[in-house]
């Protein structure tokens, strides 16, 4: 189980490195962006993506 973990960790990490790398002044764009919107927004982004997650990981399983 500890090591299913791990794999998904390196794995986001490699997702995430994804557009830094390939597009670093795009990405600082996003960064700036993102900073400017508001708490609420943010939450919801982020619930939004924590619910297309688990939806995938359980049609996938």
């Amino acid at each position: 189980m500890l090591d299913t973990f791990l794999q998904a960790v390196c794995l986001v990490l490699i997702l995430e490195g994804i557009v830094p790398f390939l597009h670093p002044g795009r990405w600082r764009r996003l960064v700036a962006q993102l900073a400017a919107i508001s708490d609420k927004q943010l939450r919801i982004i982020g619930l939004a993506s924590m619910l297309i997650g688990a939806g995938a990981l359980f049609l996938i399983n």
